[in-house]
């Protein structure tokens, strides 16, 4: 059970966008920064030889050959002290960018992993230095957060130490090999990756040139308490696919006009009053069918929608109204709630993803030393949430001032699901409204957040999923041309089955009352 949930957490809580259409719109772009004019000044070979770093414990190169459409390139790997591991590839020919992609859940992904090559793949067919660091582990030998227990030092690499200096020497790596500066360096990457990108702008401003933070984990330690508050209720009473199934229709029925449109999509969850105890058909005293719901289930429901409460008042907010919708399985397979997996276990789970995840970072993370036996059920919402406050200066990534990173002219893109299951979204909506208190109301010059209806953890989901938010920080980075929309499509068997803008929040997309409303040409964003 362990390893399938560390191994869904891998797939789920990915670095690498899932909805990510990485440099589709590259045609509708100001810049062709597939233009690569740029070869190497010194041999792949002698490059270990040659680069010295104080930081650096290990360095090796690899000359890989051009395989289909992606080019010859010099592969770098190395490790940086104490035990960062890192890859860089420099392509035959460069195009002046680098281009960097985070770690999902507790990292210690490696290079070689299906998604992370299929992503080193794609920046180097446009030309890009492509950079990944494992943070300073390896999680297929220590799994979760028990990579503390090997050197404390290992904590801070994860938190924020290891991308900033796997950023600087990746910098430094390509200006030798090329003898030229990077011109411009973007990071690209989601859940926490995005958390990743975020503690950059704020800690390391000089980075990064343009950031992507899809469904960026701001609070860690707030989803980890609210994890467990979500174990908490699901122990008290489960839920079934069939509960689920339920609830989902009556949510929908309820919600899905509510923007004036009966489309299949939440526009905005926040919207919509919907109650599981007054809206789903309750069952009759002690008695209980997949047609109602209990006067437990109701409440357990209520408290994974409503969030955390500690002392009586709000902490942390829950799950939103829709996230817990079926989404087709690929392949024709069984359809499954949003929730399945990761909320609430599923047929042949102990425990959900999502409380896996939560689990190893109180165990090992917030105590010092770790407590490898810590249950779950011995912790009180009212005397225990600031347990994690150590741990969260560390992680989280919640400094709203950004001045440093906007007075060096970098350019931030926040991307959510409204229908995210592992990352609670509106983690990302009040992160970006204080950074409008703290920053100004012109903070949309150099910082944007888009919401996706319908969209799941990184993709996925039933809404318009895909979208290529790179492109889109390039020209803003370049040519000073910031997003009015980017367009997201849903792709289903290779085919775009619909697509619409996503707007910059507040603003939504709205039906101009003419045309298919599975095409985004038919849609304008407005103020909410």
């Amino acid at each position: 059970m362990f390893a399938f949930v560390v191994g869904l957490l891998i797939i789920l809580v990915s670095a690498v966008p899932l909805g990510a259409q990485t440099f589709a719109e590259l045609k509708n772009s100001l810049v062709d920064y597939s233009k690569v004019d740029v070869e190497p000044r010194m041999s792949c070979d002698g490059f270990a030889k040659a680069f010295k770093d104080k930081e650096i414990v290990k360095l090796e190169t690899r000359t890989i050959a051009a395989a289909g459409n992606v080019p010859a390139h010099c592969r770098v790997s190395g490790v940086l002290s104490p035990e960062i591991g890192f890859e860089v590839n420099l392509p035959a020919k460069w195009n002046q960018r680098l281009y960097m992609i985070g770690n999902g859940g507790l990292a210690g992904e490696q290079p070689d992993d299906q998604r992370r090559a299929a992503q080193r793949a794609s920046a180097l067919v446009y030309g890009f230095v492509m950079v990944s660091t494992d943070t300073g582990h390896n999680a297929s030998k220590e799994a979760s957060g028990t990579f503390i227990l090997s050197n404390p030092q290992k904590a801070i690499d994860y938190a924020y130490r290891a991308v900033h200096l796997t950023a600087t020497t990746a910098k430094s790596i390509a200006s030798e090999y090329y003898a030229k500066p990077v011109a411009h360096a973007y990071w690209d990457s989601c859940s926490n990756g995005g958390r990743q990108g975020l503690i950059e702008a704020q800690r390391y401003p000089e980075d990064f040139d343009g950031i992507v933070a899809n469904a960026p984990w701001v609070d860690q330690t707030g989803f980890t308490i609210g994890a467990v508050w979500n174990q908490r209720a699901i122990t008290e009473a489960p839920l079934s696919q069939a509960k689920l199934s339920l609830v989902a229709e009556r949510a929908m029925a309820k919600c899905d006009k509510i923007d004036g449109l009966a489309d299949g999509l939440i526009d905005d969850p926040r919207k919509c009053d919907f109650d599981p105890a007054r809206d789903v058909p309750a069952c009759p005293a002690n008695a209980s069918s997949e047609k109602c719901l209990t006067s437990a289930e109701a409440a357990a429901l209520k408290k994974i929608y409503g969030g955390v409460v500690s002392k009586g008042k709000p902490f942390f907010p829950g799950f939103m109204i829709g996230s817990e919708a079926f989404s087709p399985a690929p392949n024709g397979g069984t359809s499954t709630s949003g929730w399945t997996n990761l909320i609430v276990p599923g047929a042949n789970d102990a425990n959900p993803a999502d409380y896996g995840l939560a689990e190893g970072i109180m165990r090992y993370l917030v105590f010092t030393p770790p407590k490898a036996d810590w249950d779950f059920k011995s912790f009180d919402f009212d005397r225990d949430v600031n347990l994690v406050d150590r741990w969260g200066q560390l992680a989280n990534a919640k400094n709203t001032d950004l001045s440093a990173f906007r007075k060096r002219g970098g350019k931030l893109i926040m991307t959510y699901g409204w229908a995210d299951p592992i990352l609670m979204p509106m983690m990302g909506v009040n992160y970006y409204e204080s950074a409008v208190q703290k920053n100004g109301p012109d903070t949309k010059d150099f910082f944007r957040l888009f919401m996706v209806p319908g969209m799941a953890h990184c993709g996925g989901g039933i809404g318009p999923d895909q979208n290529d938010s790179v492109s889109a920080v390039i020209d803003w980075v370049e040519k000073g041309k910031a997003p009015a929309s980017i367009l997201a499509k849903k792709i289903v068997g290779g085919q775009v089955t619909r697509s619409r803008p996503l707007c910059p929040y507040p603003q939504v997309a709205r039906y101009k009352g003419q045309g298919s409303i599975d095409d985004a040409a038919n849609f304008s964003c407005v103020a909410p």
